[in-house]
């Protein structure tokens, strides 16, 4: 968004970011609920509140092209919150109305996921551990990718059962097909550049959440293997409401801890966004306003 590649005629100027918690400080007319004090995220599409996304709903997403969250105050309808349980810290909490609820998404809302099956999510950024945690929680097998053996360190602490250095191992989705007969479901931040091996590391019938770009938005896909394999590939916008809610039983539930990486003051943001585009943290990155 910040780099302008994904509204080329974007209103500015613009309130950049799309996920956040906060506290209720006033009330407008008529308005009694959410109660004075309490802590809720606003969220990412505000007038999405069950079932397949409304027609408009891309003209409504904080962030862009509606303004987004970076801001000390915000004005948001009362429908467009969720209280947020005390368990979460601050930033635990902000992490989910974007990262968290695009991962739930992706595994339950979507992807039907079943005790027992197998995930492989690719990085170690905010969804993709998102999606680790929920997974081992539901009782799944989970592979996780990465360049880093530092990193993959790490997301095996958080449980992850097989660990691929892709760098060491370019060709990783036709190995991991070979070596452990496919995975049922690919959690895909890459886009163009990694679909062809994510497609490859699935068993047949299997399914591909895309929900990134971060390598690429176009590029020649094979079809073929999608249909002489039965493949399905789902895209991943976010979430409603009501899955929201759900993420939020679910993750309290199994005592689940959002991971969170480098955190930064209000005046630090554009070191945020510096941070983001090097790709090398681990969790999700966070901005405090107050």
């Amino acid at each position: 968004m910040v780099l302008g590649q994904y509204y080329a005629r974007l209103p500015m100027p613009l309130v950049v970011a799309s996920d956040a918690v906060a506290t209720v400080e006033a009330h407008g007319q008529g308005v009694a609920l959410p109660a004075l004090g309490t802590r809720v995220c606003p969220l990412f599409a505000p007038g999405w509140m069950d079932g397949p996304p409304p027609h408009d709903v891309f003209a409504t997403t904080l962030g862009g092209p509606r303004d987004g969250t970076l801001s000390e105050y915000m004005v948001v309808d009362s429908t467009a919150l969720v209280e947020v349980p005390d368990t979460l810290s601050d930033a635990q909490a902000a992490s989910l109305p974007c990262a968290g609820l695009t991962a739930f998404s992706a595994l339950f809302t979507l992807g039907k996921l079943e005790p027992g099956q197998h995930v492989l999510c690719l990085g170690t950024g905010a969804v993709s551990l998102f999606a680790l945690q929920f997974a081992k929680a539901h009782g799944a097998i989970v592979t996780v990718t990465s360049k880093s053996d530092e990193k993959l360190a790490r997301a095996e602490r958080l449980g992850a059962d097989h660990l691929v250095n892709y760098q060491k191992t370019p060709d990783w989705g036709r190995q991991l097909k070979k070596s452990m007969g496919g995975v049922d479901h690919v959690i895909e931040i890459g886009g163009a550049g990694t679909l062809e091996q994510s497609l490859a590391a699935l068993r047949p019938g299997g399914s591909v959440s895309l929900i990134g770009v971060l390598s690429g938005e176009a590029g020649p896909v094979n079809l073929l293997p999608i249909v002489m394999r039965q493949l399905k590939v789902q895209g991943v916008f976010v979430g409603h409401k009501r899955t929201f809610v759900e993420m939020l039983r679910f993750i309290r539930n199994h005592s689940i801890e959002p991971v969170i990486g480098p955190m930064f003051e209000l005046g630090q943001f554009a070191q945020a966004f510096q941070q983001l585009a090097a790709q090398q943290h681990f969790g999700k990155i966070c901005v405090k306003l107050a």
